[in-house]
């Protein structure tokens, strides 16, 4: 299991509240507790601080408050684990991007190799579909997971 059905209903309802801007949190966990990290989208603040640095706004970027940065590394010092990573498309699919790949590799590598990524798709302030995906080191990239499952898949969604 990726997420439980409580956490899916959390992040979908947080990308519609945020629609028309990208959502975009955390799911930590230690052991069997689990906690939903919302965190704020700064992309708005970079893109009015440096227009030419910061091209997109938060309808097609997310970038994580440093605020709740610093919370998620409090937890991780706590002993929690960053197990999901998610955010929101704006009218678009729930695909993992170029520039989702790129902001989740250091070095060509994963950041959060452990880690699923799962996006949602909200339309016209709709949720239409959540995909997972995980990093499979043998192909080198991400590639979609059943939400139930913990290892590549076919790419079921929930919807």
């Amino acid at each position: 299991m990726i997420v439980t059905p409580e956490e899916l209903r959390a992040i979908r309802e947080q990308a519609i509240a945020e629609y028309p801007h990208e959502a975009c949190g955390v799911v930590v966990t230690r052991g069997a507790e689990r906690r939903l990290v919302r965190c704020r989208n700064a992309q708005n603040d970079l893109h009015a601080k440096d227009p030419a640095r910061n091209p997109r706004d938060a309808r097609t970027a997310y970038s994580i408050d440093p605020a709740d940065l610093l919370r998620i590394g409090r937890l991780e010092g706590e002993g929690f684990a960053v197990a999901v990573i998610y955010h929101s498309h704006v009218d678009a699919g729930a695909y993992f991007s170029d520039t989702d790949k790129r902001q989740a590799l250091i070095g060509g590598e994963p950041a959060y190799p452990g880690a699923a990524y799962l996006v949602t798709s909200v339309v016209g302030g709709r949720a239409e579909s959540v995909t997972a995906f995980r990093w499979d080191a043998t192909r080198r990239d991400f590639l979609p997971v059943d939400l139930e499952a913990s290892e590549p898949s076919s790419g079921r969604r929930a919807t």
